[in-house]
């Protein structure tokens, strides 16, 4: 009978333990302030699953450690903009910069003079995944930000009868080459920004809707095209404190944009939208669970903390680089259409076939086809194999051709909806380049040093 009381509580707690596990909210042991500082190059702001949209602060212009936009040493904001890159070495991306302000003022401040850029503390800033949460401290103005995969919408509260300015800078950040605003009434904005960092020529356009219409609009210099455009919307005052701003963003045209913002976000609130980010996250997050207790440190030490969080970061690249038409710009910077596959960049392959790849053939089976065949679709349009593809252009970064390992992982996994003729002649058409190296590979069975930089790697790499 004791044996049996005993059998009996064991089984009852551990259906409760197991009852409490899968109850926990797994998003809630997600901190995306982890890897922001240091030399951890992630941001903090709201994305979507593998989405198109980085929707974040940016606190810092330049720099090895401003790769993603924002470091956690800073304590100004310049804005917030909509594409962001997590974890990479280079620099790139932070397109569209919107600051909520109370003053028209075009300059920055980072030269120390009077701009629009604003002090934060840490103490008021909240992020989890899909939201972002911050209070500007000389304004006093709350910036709270959501997002779907190709849009999302900022909510600003101004404090009462304070002047309510939105500033759009274009030429924030990257070296602009084209961009430009087009005022399509009070309330809706479009425009485009191409421009050169990393990827060479990154094209994005944009879609804007303000809840309320502006009473006056001021163009720098008067222009609304050129390398050098930025625009002040001025708000009444008397109409609220509250202005919701939704933006979506596409690389094919501005068009493209706004069907965009209107098929994901369209009439749907803040609070909706937040919920609908959560919930992705959520079922995301719950393709792996795990039992740990909780550690005596607690906070950022909790090793559910730890894992989930790491997990997020794997979640966020490759991005979606593909409008809800199915239309996408290729590898060649033209417009392509898809409907049997979604197209994806940010593929940093060197530094992901080795784990991240791996563990997507895992959890992530019908997205890793979609993978493949944007891999297979960049091969058709520019000729090779990608190597660090981003936003249609080849960066070139890193060495060896880890597309292939990649396709090859997959295959031999039984991930097969892709067409494998076509993988393997991409696979052995790239590797079988005079680029890079491989020429001497072939000949010699390794690279020397005299012919090729970083020929002990590439060798070991190709090998």
């Amino acid at each position: 009978m004791r044996n049996t009381l005993s059998l009996l509580l064991f089984v009852c707690s551990a259906f409760s333990f197991s009852q409490q596990i899968s109850s926990e909210k797994l998003t809630s042991f997600v901190n995306p302030f982890i890897g922001t500082g240091g030399h951890g190059h992630t941001y903090p702001g709201a994305t979507m699953p593998f989405g198109m949209m980085q929707l974040s602060p940016d606190t810092r212009l330049d720099g090895w450690d401003g790769c993603s936009g924002y470091h956690y040493s800073d304590d100004y904001i310049y804005g917030f903009s909509h594409t962001h890159l997590s974890g990479t070495g280079v620099s790139d991306y932070g397109d569209v910069l919107l600051m909520p302000t109370n003053a028209i003022n075009f300059n920055n401040g980072s030269d120390g003079n009077s701009g629009y850029r604003a002090h934060f503390s840490h103490e008021n800033e909240v992020a989890s995944p899909g939201f972002y949460k911050v209070l500007l401290n000389e304004t006093k103005i709350e910036v709270e930000l959501t997002v779907s995969k190709r849009s999302g919408i900022h909510h600003y509260t101004f404090p009462k009868n304070s002047k309510q300015v939105v500033i759009l800078d274009l030429e924030h950040r990257d070296k602009v080459l084209s961009s430009a605003i087009n005022t399509i009434s009070k309330t809706e904005i479009s425009g485009h920004r191409h421009s050169e960092a990393w990827a060479k020529d990154q094209r994005l356009f944009f879609n804007i809707q303000f809840s309320r219409p502006y009473k006056n609009v001021t163009f720098l210099n008067d222009k609304t095209e050129g390398e050098k455009v930025k625009a002040a919307f001025e708000f009444d005052t008397s109409e609220g404190n509250e202005l919701f701003v939704k933006v979506g963003i596409s690389a094919v045209d501005e068009a493209g944009a706004k069907k965009n913002l209107e098929s994901e976000i369209g009439n749907k609130s803040f609070q909706q939208i937040k919920t609908e980010a959560e919930i992705a996250w959520e079922k995301q997050l719950r393709k792996i669970e795990i039992q740990s207790p909780p550690t005596p440190q607690g906070g950022k030490y909790d090793r559910k903390v730890i894992f989930y969080t790491a997990l997020y970061h794997t979640m966020i690249a490759p991005n979606l680089y593909q409008d809800v038409d199915g239309r996408y710009r290729g590898m060649d910077l033209e417009i392509h259409q898809s409907n049997d596959f979604e197209n994806y960049t940010v593929f940093s392959l060197w530094d992901t076939y080795r784990a991240a790849h791996p563990l997507y053939t895992i959890i992530e089976k019908e997205r890793t086809t979609h993978f493949i065949n944007s891999l297979l679709a960049k091969y058709d349009e520019g000729g090779i194999l990608p190597i660090w593809p981003l936003a249609g252009n080849y960066t070139w970064c890193m060495v060896g051709y880890h597309a292939v390992p990649v396709i090859a992982d997959a295959y031999l996994k039984g991930i097969g909806d892709f067409d494998a003729e076509k993988a393997f002649e991409a696979m052995k058409h790239s590797a079988m380049q005079d680029k890079l190296g491989l020429k001497s590979y072939k000949e010699f069975g390794f690279i020397p040093v005299e012919e090729e930089s970083e020929s002990v790697s590439k060798t070991l790499e190709y090998a």
